[in-house]
């Protein structure tokens, strides 16, 4: 397992896929790196690749208005995503992108020891807890694996495709609270 510095060496010097080659930045996270709590999402978008952060476009902006609101700390969560580059044009990471990049989730994982993972969107859930899952199905449910509590929830761009999920992901994230509050107490 890497430190902090050398884990964050080691994603800027990365040229294991073609993202690699692509990126004008790393995206490596964001927050308290002792959270309780990590939120991952898919990969950087276009503001994420100029800004060298996570969840700082439009979708960044409404997780950001839904963690505020709720109210979360900012201490409670660190966030992260599947993939540490921008994938040409905003589209889904492919299979191979998402693997070559996933030893370093998990050394943010094994760094972080939160007891909370949230999966925001269907990318984050199928390369967390199941490639054939559909978010659809399990959203808003939780799992214990490896002694962390995850739950999959909407990825917060999907909100602002179709609004009619906002209460849905709202309600996912009142557990998400629940749960927080209940084990930042153990």
């Amino acid at each position: 397992m890497l430190n902090w510095e050398e884990l964050i060496k080691e994603c800027e010097e990365c040229k294991k896929c073609d993202l690699g080659y692509t990126r004008k930045n790393v995206v490596v996270g964001r927050g308290n790196v002792n959270a309780p709590m990590m939120l991952v999402g898919e990969g950087p978008g276009q503001q994420e690749d100029e800004q060298g952060l996570p969840f700082v476009g439009a979708a960044g902006k409404l997780l950001d208005l839904l963690l505020d609101a709720m109210p979360f700390k900012k201490d409670d969560y660190y966030i992260a995503n599947i993939v540490k580059c921008r994938p040409p044009g905003n589209r889904v990471p492919m299979d191979e992108e998402a693997e070559r990049c996933l030893p370093f989730l998990r050394n943010q994982v094994a760094l972080i020891k939160p007891k909370i993972i949230v999966c925001m969107g269907a990318t984050a859930m199928k390369y967390i807890i199941d490639k054939n899952a559909k978010i659809t199905q399990i959203r808003g449910q939780w799992l214990e694996r490896k002694g962390y509590w995850i739950m999959p929830t909407f990825h917060p761009a999907a909100l602002l495709r179709d609004e009619s999920k906002k209460i849905l992901m709202w309600e996912d994230f009142k557990k998400v609270k629940a749960k927080l509050e209940e084990v930042v107490k153990e």
